[in-house]
Order: C-alpha cells, then structure tokens, then sequence
C-alpha cells in the first residue's frame, strides 16, 4: 500500500473558507462577485462544469482541441491552455491574474470555451437564459477526495488542507471550497433532467473509453470532426502526454507548488485505495448512503 507524504507546508497566503450563499468559498472566488453573477453568456458559448479535481482540465482540453487545433495550432504549443479557456470566478490579482470575467469578455474564439467550478445554483442567470451548452463532469467522490487532497497541498490558494485524516473529515461534512461533492454532483445531475443543453460526463467513462467519449462530445456539439481527427485528438489527451505538456498541466501557474505535488498526478480510476483505511471507508460509505439519495451511480473502480 503506498503511503503517500502528508505533510502539509504552512504558507503565509493560504486563504481562510468562509460561508458563501450557503457553500465553503474563499475571497479568490467572491471578490469579483458582482461581475460574475452579471455575467453575460452567448448562445454559442460552452461552459465546462466540474466539481474541483473532477477531469476540468481534460474535457476542456479536448474541447479546445476539437473546436480550435486546425484554426491555430501554433496557440497550442505557445499559449497555456488556462488562457485560452478562463475560469469564470477566479480573483487571483494579487498574482497580477486578469479575473476570470475579464478575461472571458476578451476571449475573440467561436465559441467561447468557459470553465466553472461552481454549484449549479450559482450559476450567472445569463447561461440559462441564453441556452448556452454546458458539458459537466463528474468523478467518484472516492477518487475525488484523494485527488483534492493533493491538489491542495500543492496550490497555495487553497485553504490548510491538514493531514489526509483531518481532509477526508472535512470532505465527508462538505466543508470544501465550492462545498459539499454531494451536492455538487446532485444538483447538477437534477438539473440535467430539466436542461436538455447539458450534457453529462462521468470521469470513469473517459478513462475506461477516452474515443468514445469524445465521440458523444462530438455528437452533443454537433460537430462533423472526421474518425480521423477524433482518434489523433484521442491520442494527444491521453493523461501521460498531457502530463508532460507544460501548456496543459499548469506548470505556468505561480502559486502551484510541484515541489509538493504535481498538478496532474495519476489521473487513475481506484488510486483511493492507496490512501483509504479500512475504518476510512466503512465511514466514508456510511456517509454516502445518507447523503447521496438520487438515480446518479459512479463507479469506483473500473
């Protein structure tokens, strides 16, 4: 069993968690709020929904290659992808960081690709009204845990995660930036049944068959790309070459520390086994069943 490294190093910027419409959030994803909320979506704009460390980079990886490798394959090896694809609520302008709605009002691509962490409720209105597209994804809340973990040992704008213990505590009560997972992946999930623009991902799937998804990727979007196209597509976000690609694994970020972790780890579907204990798990199941009363079904394991 691998035992993984919990030591967690203070860091004097590390933000505080406060209650935010009801979820964990911190000031580097509320103090450009009112622009957020106000945020003006088009018709032909794409948003990609995650709950954090759920396959956010990998979908919009895809969706960039799809829409935009032919147009300017020199972007590709010359701009990081977190440029070309904004994070709608991120503040983060004390890393002299143009905000997230600044720079999705500046984007000039058809379509706008926009990448969101937030719970469906806080959504801006405008995506709605709109009938803009959006392709969430979702991972095993197993998985998700472990890959959070690490993420926020590593990224100085995440709160102390503590120890593996004290994290998985925190996971199981939701008391996580963008909060509950439960909630996250449930609320969007009730509302795919309504919101027939959205189309629904399960990270497992992509892993299990990365061709194929990309397949329903391309069928929801309505996009003729030839078997051709999709398979080199296929091959090139296979997560081993995206690790290495220094436009896609956040290398260019400051405040990601890869001394700690790298930003794209294992990408594997069952790594919680490394890190779950035996009482872990019976606890963290226990929680499950209480929270998760819905049709939606991961897998853990593939």
């Amino acid at each position: 069993m691998e035992i993984p490294d919990m030591a967690s190093e203070k860091h004097p910027c590390r933000p505080e968690m406060f209650d935010f419409e009801g979820i964990s959030m911190t000031t580097f994803f509320t103090d450009n709020w009112e622009k957020v909320k106000n945020f003006q979506s088009r018709p032909d704009d794409i948003l990609i929904a995650t709950y954090p460390k759920a396959g956010t980079t990998w979908v919009s990886y895809i969706l960039d290659l799809l829409y935009f490798s032919n147009d300017d394959p020199e972007c590709q090896t010359s701009q990081p992808l977190n440029m070309r694809i904004p994070f709608l609520e991120s503040c983060f302008q004390e890393f002299s960081m143009v905000t997230g709605t600044e720079m999705a009002d500046s984007l000039t691509t058809t379509p706008r690709l926009i990448k969101t962490h937030l719970p469906v409720q806080l959504v801006p209105k405008s995506f709605w009204d709109q009938n803009s597209r959006i392709v969430y994804v979702a991972r095993n809340a197993k998985d998700n845990a472990v890959s959070y973990f690490h993420f926020d040992r590593m990224n100085m704008v995440q709160p102390e995660p503590g120890d593996w213990n004290h994290f998985l505590e925190k996971f199981m009560k939701g008391k996580n930036v963008f909060g509950p997972w439960f909630d996250h992946v449930s609320g969007w999930w009730e509302k795919k049944q309504t919101y027939s623009n959205l189309l629904y991902l399960f990270y497992e799937d992509l892993v299990e068959d990365t061709g194929r998804e990309v397949e329903r990727l391309c069928s929801f979007l309505s996009l003729s790309t030839s078997v051709e196209e999709r398979e080199k597509i296929t091959k090139v976000v296979q997560f081993d070459i995206m690790k290495q690609n220094k436009m896609i694994n956040h290398e260019t970020i400051p405040f990601m520390d890869f001394k700690i972790s790298p930003f794209m780890r294992k990408g594997k579907v069952g790594d919680w086994k490394c890190h779950f204990t035996v009482a872990q798990n019976e606890q963290f199941d226990e929680v499950y069943k209480q929270k998760m009363n819905t049709t939606l079904k991961f897998r853990t394991e593939i």
